[in-house]
């Protein structure tokens, strides 16, 4: 295994070609209130696996692709209940 990083979130655009949005999500409590507090950050990942909105992908980083891209779609964790109705259609 290598040291880069892996990253788990869910595909919010596959209108790209060969490229999905991922936007990953991070719970932390506040240092000072305890309050739990949720960040979202969207990323450009490439993606030969035909991944499509919904599913859940392990992410790996890589060398730059393009001007926005530096993660690579690794694995699709979860297929989107969306994506599988229309593979059975």
């Amino acid at each position: 295994m290598n040291k880069r990083r892996r990253l788990t979130g869910v595909v919010t655009s596959d209108k790209m070609t060969k490229t999905v949005t991922v936007e990953l999500t991070r719970r932390y409590r506040h240092p000072l209130y305890k309050k739990v507090i949720t960040r979202n950050n969207r990323v450009k990942a490439h993606d030969e696996l035909e991944c499509q909105i919904g599913d859940k992908v392990q992410i790996v980083e890589s060398r730059p692709i393009s001007k926005t891209k530096r993660w690579v779609v690794e694995s699709i964790i979860r297929r989107s209940e969306r994506s599988s109705g229309l593979a059975q259609a």
